[in-house]
């Protein structure tokens, strides 16, 4: 399990690495754990290193994020190179989390390497989680995308959406990142209204999600439908319809937490008809 530090240990042999280029995730085709090369291993290649974080422990051992050169080469034939979504399903979910953390933070320090105020180059704080800009006093903290995510139903029917960036004819949850001054229920009512026109109430909260795409959290409800017809906003939305729990269409995988809440549903309305 992971285990999140700032404060970097001494070095030791069993150090773990997460390691990117130019925002690729090299992934170890032979490994169980596919997205973790450990130290010998990383030496063997000699990989020159551009950036590199400490992230915590992963079961107990050092875990670091690295960034390595574009110009080193990657044996194609040992490791693969894609973005975060090529380890999704493939590993468990907390690794998957661990890895993007790594993503998040690699991606944070190069976005703040100088200061918005003042222009100067900022450090990474040695005591806590930040970017510091020493002559200002500037202070920036990883970055986090607070987004709502909800399941519409009514009844045995759930309300999916396809969105126009969706590769494949896949149906999900609706969603909508919060804006300032809003609250989550606020954001909910508003993003089901603007995205395809239906009013809901009686949200219920169900869970959250760190998201790394690039760096959401994912605020999961449930939302009972009210009133209103489908109305699509075609700049978001290539289709949106009512389906039946037990005939529903490709639907996001259960490491999701879309597919999560549409599962859960699923399984309570399935268990309410067999008692």
């Amino acid at each position: 399990m992971f285990r999140p530090d700032h404060v970097e240990p001494p070095s030791t042999a069993d150090e773990l690495h997460i390691v990117f280029q130019r925002g690729d995730l090299i992934s170890d085709m032979r490994a169980m754990e596919v997205c973790l090369i450990d130290r010998a291993q990383l030496e063997g290649h000699g990989w020159r290193t551009l950036r590199r974080q400490f992230l915590g422990y992963w079961h107990d051992r050092p875990c670091y994020v690295l960034e390595i050169d574009e110009l080193e080469e990657v044996d194609p034939l040992q490791y693969q190179r894609g973005n975060l979504y090529h380890i999704l399903g493939r590993v468990d979910e907390h690794l998957f989390a661990l890895a993007g953390r790594a993503a998040q933070l690699l991606d944070w320090e190069r976005d703040h390497q100088f200061c918005g105020r003042c222009g100067r180059q900022m450090q990474v704080d040695a005591q806590e989680r930040a970017m510091r800009c020493e002559p200002c006093g500037t202070v920036n903290f990883p970055r986090i995308a607070p987004c709502a995510i909800v399941l519409v139903t009514r009844g045995e029917e759930l309300l999916l959406a396809r969105n126009v960036n969706f590769p494949g004819p896949m149906y999900s949850t609706l969603a909508g990142f919060i804006e300032a001054g809003e609250t989550v229920e606020q954001t909910l009512v508003r993003e089901v209204r603007e995205e395809v026109g239906v009013e809901v109430e009686n949200l219920r909260y169900f869970q959250s999600q760190s998201w790394p795409f690039p760096n959401q959290l994912m605020l999961g409800f449930f939302a009972d439908w009210t009133g209103g017809d489908i109305v699509c906003d075609q700049r978001e939305i290539a289709d949106a319809r009512w389906f039946h729990y037990r005939e529903l269409p490709m639907i996001p995988p259960p490491s999701s937490v879309a597919g999560q809440l549409i599962r859960h549903y699923v399984d309570q309305l399935s268990r309410s008809h067999l008692s």
